[in-house]
Formats: C-alpha cells, structure tokens, sequence
C-alpha cells in the first residue's frame, strides 16, 4: 500500500474492477425487495456542469446506500438527445444534428463514468435512435385508433424567413432571435394529445404522491386547475352567433361592463372586415408570443368593434372588445369582463375609461375603494337586483338557477389544463407516424412500417425543416387505398421522449415490444432525482403518458415515480451558476486536480441535497485533506494491524476491562454510527459526512497512541481492534459517498467480501447503553449547566442532582421555583 493518496491511480483502480466483475449491471431477481433510483437524464449539450454533478452524485449515493441495504437496485443512464440545440448547433457548426449529439454523448459518457456512478450501461438508451422512438410512434398509432389524438389549428410564432415555429422564448420583441425578421402568429395544423381526458385523475392521484415534495404537488395541481363555475351565453346583437363564457364567479355577473374576445375569434374576424383600424390591430396581434406566461407580463391593448352583448340577466347591452390577453385556444376565445372584481380588467377598463361597477362589497359592512384596484373577495352582494343582499356563495347557486332555467348558463366543472400540443415543425425529433391522403385523410402508419426514421445525413441550413425538402421521405402510399400520399413532415415534441424513457430502461433490449414484464418487476420508480424546473410539464406528461401505457396494458402501476427528490441550484457568489454570468466551474478540471472523490465529498457535504449549495473552493480543498487524512490512517493501521497479529480475529471487546478513554472512544464511534444511520435514512448527506469526520478523529486520537507505543501491550492491542471496527463502519459509511477510495482501503485493509455489498453498519447495542447519561440543565430557557444521572433515574432524581449543582444552585438563589420541566435523557428546565 503506498503511503500517499494518488486519486487518479485509486479511481482507475476501483472503476476497472466495477467494469471488470459488472459490478453494476442490474438482474431481475422476485425473491429481492428491489429498488429502481432514476436520476433525469441530460440533454447531449457537449460537457457536464455542476448542476449535473450534483444531480447525479445524489442519485449515486441514494442507490448504493440502498444497495448496501440487501435491495436489488437498478440505476440506469440515457440520452435525452433530440432539440433544438442540436439544430441551433448544426447551423453554427455546418454538422448534421445528429453527428453533433453522438459526438456529445461519446464524450459525456466518459465524464460520467469517470465520476464512478454506479450505472448500468448495458441499459443505455439514446432517445434520437430508431430502435427507441419508433414505439413512442407505435403507441401514438394505437391512441389515435383510440380517438385519444386528433388534429385541429392552433397558433404558433411563425418566422417567415427562417419559414419556421418558434418557441415563445425565440420571439424577441416580436423577432425572430436568429434572423431578426418579423415573428408573426399563424394558425397552422397540430396534432394532439388529450390529457384533458385524463385530468381528472391525474389531479385525483395528487394524493396518492406522498414522497413527492409538497410544493412539486401544489404546482401541478394548479396547473391542472380544476374549477367549478358557470358557462354563460351572452347573445350578440344583430347576429345570429353567441359568446360563451365560463366563470368561477356568477356572483359577479351583474358588474360586468364589458366582452373581450381574442384577435382570432371569429366577431374579431368580422368586425375587422367592416374597420380597416380593427384589421390593423389583429395583424399587429399576429406579431405576439402566445404563451400564457408571455400575455401575463405584456401591456394589454385592446380596440373595440361595433358589436354589442346582450346581458342575460338584465338585458343591457356590453361593448364587445379585441383584447390582446384573450387567447383562443382557452374556453372559446372570450371573456365577460367585470372590472370592480378582477385586476386586469380593471386595469384594461381603467385605460379605456369603461364603466366600474362594483357589485361585491366586505361581509363585515366595511367601505373598500375600488377606485384604485378591483375587490376579489366574496362578500355580499349589492347593486344586483333581486340578487341583492346574498353573500357570493348564495348567489352563486341563485344565478347559476335562473341562468339554466332560462336556458342561458348551465354549471360546469373546468380544468385549467389543456390538451398536450405534440407537433412541432422542425427537423430533430421522431417522425410522427402519420400518412396524409387526398381521399382518405389521415391515417396512422401501419405497425409494420414501423419506425419511420429520420434521415441522419442531411444538409441542415436552418431555413425549414429538411423533410419538407425530401421527397424521398415524404412521397409514400396510402395504405386504405393505395394511392399517392404524404407522410406527416412534423416531428414529436421532444417531452415525448422523456415522458417515458424511465420504463424503456426495463425493457431495453427488447425489439419486439414497447415493454415486457420486466416491467413489472421494477416500476415503479423508487426515487427520482430532478430539479424544481421540471415540476410541471416534463412531471406531467410522464405521469399522463404512464396512465396511457396503463391502460394499454403495458405497465401495471399508476403512478411512474413513488419518491421525488428536487436537488437545490448550485450557486457562486450567491448567484446560479451560468455561462452568461462568467461564475461557472469545469467539473473535469476539478476532477483533474482533486479526483472524483474530492468532487463527490464536497457536493454531499456542503449542503443538503434540496437545498442550494453555494460552491467554496477552501471547501473543496477541505474535502480532499479529509481523504488524505483517511488514506493515512488506513496507512498507518494496516502497520500496526501487522505488528498485532489480525486485531480483528479476536473475541468481542469487554467494555468494562479496558480503559475508560478506549471505551469512550468506541462507544462514540456507534454513538455517531446510529445517528449517521438516521440521517441517511432522511437523505441528509451532509450530516453523514459530518459524523463521518468525527469519527476518524477519534480514529486518529487513537493511531497516535498507537504508534507512541514502542512495545506491544494489551492496551495497544485494544486500540488497534477499536481503530479496526472503527474503520470498517467509516468505510461503508462513506461508501456511497466515496465509493473510490474506500473501495480500495476496504481491499488493503483485508475486510472480507466486495464493500458493495458488505451490508450497511449497525451500532453495537452494548456500546450505546450507558450507566450514566448527561442532561443539559436550563433555568428560564437558559443553558445553565450539565449534569450527569443514572440513567434509569426517574423525574424526582433528576430533579435533586439539577438543583444540587452549583452554577445551577446559584442561578435559581432565592427565587421560588414554579415548575420543573423534564425531556427525558435530554434536558431539564427549572422555571422560577
């Protein structure tokens, strides 16, 4: 054993013997509890960051912490390989996006396995491979004979120079971030998903996730948004057509002054036929990112038409307004506005000097001005008729009565959430499997052409997708009549890929089936590992796409993750780390300089896995002398084990015969043994390492005692066995933490068996049982004193030995004590 700790020698020591022995390559075995650790894969951007060294480091520790714990444990690793940065690349680099990601993914990989993560690659997958989208492809043909798919217009931002859709984040300021051209909205064909069918459950089953964080839960259940309300007719004036709109607040229908309808509704279509200023304002509207979160943000202009609404209840007529905030695609395209009652249409209302009519007023029969801001609570209302007088909830179930009996409302239950829109018309991402005839419509591909793959080798200039270009790609025959047809151009939104890549890793191997019943063995996913970011969408659409794979027989379960675990942001100088800020740091020059063990005992110990870790460089050197310093013990006791013959040969020790500082330190080494068990069980890594520390301190008070031995004696062979266990729990504690060097200390050293699979420590009961324990003993809440009692000794006992000690005595003097309150083993508080 060499006395120096050379982190690249031991790293390629211990990873050649895991790739060596398949160390990691997972087999389904029923007579095992298992245990499936999924951390979300990484889009191929080039290199690793920070943000994936943690992410991945938790994921590692958790799985080898439960494979120490007898589990059966599967830890895959994959490629989230189709986007549009590979597209954006392919037009700087003049590379096909495919030869770019493989590139990426080659040197990625070797990132990774030189971290020493635990993965089974035998299971590796890469979303962009045929193999791997073509039974996303084969599960959309069975959703669309399902009726469970469809295709209708939608708006997307339309670049007419790059002649392609852009993201909302593509847009700036209205255009286009590539080519500066204008950016306009267009309704363009899009094919569908219907969540919308599965809402109900999806929000249902929100209960059922109990190791998800409780905010994760909360974000998608008002993403979901399930609300109850009315839907309202209100007749237009002079035409034959209605608006209809859906409210969560019929109490407040008597205060609406005004209709807005979105630029694309068919009155604003109308009205822009007859007003050439009306026409105007709907092709500058063309020319707006159409995210909610975008409309939410923007200034918001509207113009009125010549139409008018006719109330349903009173009969008065409401000026029907173009408003830019009003989108299609949500409800019908409009919106009955009641200023006095929501922000923004107060705010649009103040603007165009509409009428404020305030209807809901304060319970308590307090004044509230609404000259500066709408009112949003219930309350009672007023100014509404024979509704007068009722509180919101009464008036609720009043209004929605008269509406439905007279046949202009009805009650609805809405949900927030829309149907997932999976086209997109770029050229990166799998072919959806659909074939266009003149005659028969659209039809899926047949299963038996399937995948329909997407040419690799192509010239990329970014102008268009290249499969619009390719006649050879989407010149096909229809396969009802066999005529002359097209293949769809568009390609899959790429959460396709990831919404359920975590169930292919079971099945890997398979090429005749999406999954199989190794399926069954290991889903669901024990514990994921992800960022906050991912809460809604990607979270979403993985448990959406796993009830489809439910209900199509594929998998068993209902849910795909039973635990989730959000890893805080890594931070430098208190911001994110981020290219565009200048702070970020190369984990392969970490890696370079310190080793990857140094890597992972710094972002373990630096913060707890959900919270931020702010990154330190006098931290990570600290990491790397600890490693040192537990290389030179093991160094050092391998010595002395050799001048003792096999310390740990001999029968168990017997507390009560050796010296009380052996003894001690034994009893505090199980002592932080079982509180480090604790902590693991919480995933608070932090604290583990914290005791980890601790204990080779004690380790190492004990070495040097050791080595100022110049004879052996009794007492030098009780601390070499006590060093012997000590290090035998040190090393499976940090095992899953710094597999590298404790998997070479745990060969040098001559423990029996792989560390792997060793099992995980247990504290010795004998050691923790004290004769006496100490309690910590305050007057008024204040830390007073120490005292150490029986510890059997009941609340009287531990009363008299508190009062009895001095500083404690002099703290309470002559004032009477009121009460004395005991937590047992713990602490006493003498109240006076």
């Amino acid at each position: 054993m060499d006395p120096r700790y050379y982190p690249e020698q031991v790293e390629r020591a211990a990873q050649g013997y895991w790739d060596e022995h398949k160390s990691f390559e997972a087999i389904e075995d029923a007579g095992r509890e298992k245990f499936y650790c999924l951390s979300m894969f990484p889009y191929p951007s080039g290199r690793l960051h920070m943000g994936h060294v943690r992410n991945y480091t938790i994921g590692d520790v958790i799985a080898r912490y439960q494979r120490m714990q007898g589990k059966n444990v599967l830890q895959p690793m994959g490629w989230d390989a189709f986007g549009l940065p590979a597209e954006n690349a392919a037009i700087e680099n003049k590379v096909p996006p495919a030869r770019w990601t493989y590139e990426n993914i080659d040197y990625m990989r070797v990132q990774l396995k030189r971290l020493g993560f635990g993965y089974d690659w035998v299971r590796e997958l890469a979303t962009c491979k045929p193999e791997y989208y073509r039974w996303e492809q084969w599960l959309f043909t069975r959703l669309f004979k399902k009726g469970l798919v469809y295709k209708k217009t939608a708006a997307v931002n339309w670049c007419a120079s790059c002649q392609t859709v852009l993201a909302n984040e593509q847009v700036v300021n209205g255009r286009c971030w590539r080519c500066d051209g204008v950016v306009e909205r267009i309704e363009i064909p899009q094919w569908f998903m219907k969540i919308s069918e599965y809402a109900d459950e999806l929000l249902a089953q929100l209960d059922c996730l109990e190791g998800w964080p409780e905010r994760v839960v909360t974000m998608q259940r008002n993403w979901i948004g399930r609300s109850e309300g009315v839907e309202i007719v209100f007749a237009v004036k002079g035409r034959d057509d209605s608006l209809k709109v859906f409210t969560t607040r019929p109490d407040t229908l008597l205060g609406a002054t005004y209709m807005a309808v979105a630029p694309e509704h068919p009155l604003a279509v109308a009205a822009a036929e007859q007003d050439p200023a009306v026409a105007k304002f709907i092709e500058h509207c063309r020319n707006i990112a159409v995210s909610e979160a975008v409309l939410e943000t923007m200034e918001k202009v509207g113009i009125a038409t010549a139409w008018q609404a006719v109330h349903p209840i009173t009969g008065d007529k409401l000026p029907i307004w173009i408003a830019n905030f009003v989108l299609m695609a949500y409800g019908e395209g409009a919106i009955m506005a009641v200023p006095a009652h929501d922000h923004r249409d107060h705010g649009f209302a103040k603007k165009y000097r509409l009428p404020i009519k305030q209807v809901i007023f304060p319970a308590d029969g307090s004044d509230i001005s609404i000259d500066e801001a709408a009112y949003l609570d219930s309350g009672v209302v007023k100014n509404s008729g024979v509704f007068d007088g009722l509180t919101s909830e009464q008036a609720f179930d009043a209004i929605a009565d008269v509406l439905e009996r007279e046949q202009r409302g009805a009650r609805q239950v809405h949900f927030r959430l829309r149907d997932w829109g999976v086209s997109r018309q770029r050229y990166w991402g799998a072919p959806i499997p659909i074939i266009n005839c003149p005659k028969c419509g659209a039809l899926p591909v047949p299963e038996d052409d399937l995948p329909v793959v997407l040419p690799e080798d192509i010239a990329f200039d970014g102008v268009g997708s290249p499969l619009k270009k390719m006649p050879e790609f989407y010149q096909t025959q229809c396969p009802q009549c066999g005529g002359d047809a097209e293949r769809e151009t568009d390609t899959f939104d790429t959460f396709i890929e990831s919404s359920w890549y975590y169930a292919r890793y079971c099945s890997r191997d398979n090429g005749s089936a999406m999954l199989d019943e190794r399926a069954a063995y290991w889903l669901p996913v024990d514990q994921y590992v992800g960022g906050i970011e991912h809460a809604i969408l990607h979270l979403l659409y993985a448990r959406f796409y796993h009830k489809l794979m439910r209900d199509e027989g594929l998998v068993d379960c209902d849910e795909p993750f039973t635990n989730l675990l959000t890893q805080g942001m890594v931070l430098k100088d208190g911001v994110k780390m981020s290219k565009s800020r200048g702070n970020t740091v190369d984990p392969q020059a970490l890696i370079e300089q310190y080793g990857a063990d140094t890597a992972r005992l710094f972002i373990t110990f630096a913060s707890p896995p959900k919270q931020s870790l702010e990154w330190s460089d006098e931290a990570v050197a600290g990491a790397n002398r600890f490693l040192r310093r537990l290389w030179s013990l093991a160094y050092e006791h391998k010595k002395s084990s050799q001048r003792v013959n096999a310390a740990n040969a001999q029968p168990p020790l017997d507390l009560a015969a050796i010296a009380p500082a052996q003894a001690e330190a034994y009893r505090e080494v199980h002592s932080l043994l079982r509180q480090a068990n604790y902590d693991f069980q919480k995933y608070q890594f932090n604290t583990v390492v914290s005791a980890g520390m601790k204990i080779l301190n004690i380790l190492s008070a004990l070495s040097t005692h050791v080595a100022a031995a110049d004879d052996r004696s009794d007492s030098m062979d009780v601390s070499v066995r006590i060093i012997n266990e000590g290090l035998e729990i040190l090393l499976k504690l940090l095992s899953p933490i710094v597999p590298h060097i404790t998997h070479i200390l745990w060969r040098e050293l001559g423990f029996a068996g792989e560390l792997l699979d060793a099992g995980w420590p247990q504290p010795d009961a004998k050691a923790l049982a004290r004769d006496t324990i100490e309690i910590v003993v305050q007057v008024n809440g204040k830390l007073r004193g120490r005292i150490s009692v029986p510890a059997g000794a009941d609340k009287e006992r531990v009363e008299q030995i508190a009062l009895a000690d001095d500083n404690v005595a002099r703290h309470v003097g002559e004032k009477q004590v009121k009460k004395v309150i005991v937590v047992p083993k713990r602490l006493i508080n003498i109240v006076t």
